[in-house]
């Protein structure tokens, strides 16, 4: 469920993204608005996926461009996260490199980039440093399709039909997708998992 903030409008409530995006035609200055609402989500996805300084510069120039194209925008939707992340989603396939050496570094250092979104309940039997470093490994190997839509979800916070609208393929391919890199993922995560231990006294 969207966020309450980009609903549809409702008497006494917050204006849906859409209905903001619309006013800031003739008040650009409104325009900020959608910034304070969605900047910080974005920023934690970005981050994620290229490190903090490459994050500072796409969600920069997310905002600059959907500022620019705001005139495009579509206002039967009132949550601008698809458009929003979909612009994003384009400037992080830029820095491919970049996010794939992010996470090998991640599988050196062992810092964790949450895993609890999609992966499986042995998580809870795993040591958490070799984890994290099992998990960057995996999502450096795989394809770009695969892990957009994984990550779309898992750290995006986005449903199937979001993250369909955010790639421009259909909810089935994201499935495909989806399918395919939590296989895959689960299978890194599984060669770190300790064996549960015998009972004992």
């Amino acid at each position: 469920m969207p966020p309450a903030a980009s609903r549809a409008d409702a008497p006494g409530g917050p204006e849906s993204d859409a209905a903001v995006i619309q006013r800031s035609l003739e008040e650009p200055t409104r325009f900020g608005e959608v910034f304070r609402r969605h900047a910080p989500a974005l920023h934690r996805y970005v981050a994620r996926r290229l490190g903090g300084p490459d994050a500072d510069d796409v969600v920069a120039e997310t905002f600059h461009i959907a500022f620019r194209k705001r005139h495009r925008y579509d206002p039967s939707r009132p949550d601008a996260r698809p458009w929003l992340w979909r612009i994003a989603a384009n400037l992080v396939r830029r820095h491919h490199r970049t996010e794939t050496r992010h996470y090998r570094a991640l599988a050196r250092t062992g810092v964790d980039p949450v895993l609890e979104s999609f992966a499986d309940r042995a998580v809870e039997r795993v040591d958490a440093t070799s984890l994290s470093g099992s998990l960057a490994s995996a999502l450096a190997r795989l394809s770009r399709g695969d892990r957009d839509a994984l990550l779309l979800v898992a750290w995006g916070e986005m449903t199937y039909e979001e993250t369909a609208l955010v790639l421009g393929v259909p909810v089935g391919t994201v499935r495909s997708r989806l399918h395919r890199a939590r296989k895959r993922v689960r299978a890194a995560l599984a060669t770190t998992a300790t064996p549960a231990k015998e009972d004992h006294r």
